[in-house]
């Protein structure tokens, strides 16, 4: 367990949508309270053969939540980036019900109880809309990719997906959306862990992403991939 001055001075609170609401003073009295812990890559956080009813929230890094098959094959439902939070909590109607949760990169987290919940979050009336608000996200989200998974073909689905984390990554850096932003967005993302979440083969997408850059609509690097073209991407999305 690490200090809690890790939590002010290298995780950035204030730039978490979850507390955009509070003060700069509130926020360093939050801070103040709220235990950090370091995991590395791999550190599985809740699985199915032991729950456990806590909440985390992610302060730094990345966090995968899937779905493993009796086969073994994993369904990733959703990747959680720095500031958001995820556990199992039915104070808050949150819930990893037959799901596995992995830290994809190292992570810097906080691990809060029932009561860590009470204090923290739900005594103040900001966050707790903001939770509300964070999960009518994550469920809007997650109903447009099985949306996709059940209608589209591979290239629309993979450009959706890869415009999805664009957008994600663009909120983080507190632009509205990669549409409305020119620059070139860059993602962290594999072969491996697009093809965990669209349901498809790696074999498939890495053929797909090839076809992508040979038109001109990204860049490919070890572990990353730049979007040139999001207008193009977003016309193949919604065939």
């Amino acid at each position: 367990m690490k200090s809690n001055s890790l939590f002010n001075e290298q995780i950035h609170l204030q730039d978490a949508e979850l507390f955009q609401d509070l003060t700069a003073a509130e926020i360093d009295a939050l801070g103040e309270q709220m235990p950090v812990k370091e995991v590395g890559a791999g550190t599985v956080f809740y699985s199915p053969e032991h729950p456990t009813e806590v909440l985390l929230f992610l302060k730094k890094g990345r966090v995968r939540l899937f779905y493993l098959s009796a086969g073994g094959k994993a369904f990733t439902t959703a990747t959680l980036e720095s500031g958001t939070f995820f556990g199992e909590m039915t104070l808050l109607g949150q819930s990893l019900y037959g799901k596995y949760a992995e830290a994809v990169t190292p992570c810097t987290l906080c691990v809060m109880s029932r009561d860590d919940v009470k204090t923290f979050f739900l005594s103040d009336l900001r966050i707790s809309y903001r939770i509300v608000e964070s999960l009518s996200k994550r469920l809007a989200e997650t109903e447009q990719r099985l949306a996709d998974f059940a209608f589209k073909q591979v290239p629309a689905r993979l450009a959706a997906l890869l415009l999805s984390l664009a957008d994600k990554k663009s909120v983080n850096n507190q632009n509205e959306s990669v549409s409305s932003d020119p620059a070139f967005v860059e993602i962290a993302c594999t072969h491996e862990e697009l093809s965990q979440m669209t349901g498809v083969h790696r074999e498939t997408i890495t053929r797909v992403l090839n076809n992508f850059r040979t038109n001109g609509l990204i860049e490919l690097h070890r572990g990353k991939i730049v979007l040139l073209d999001v207008k193009a991407l977003t016309e193949l999305s919604i065939v």
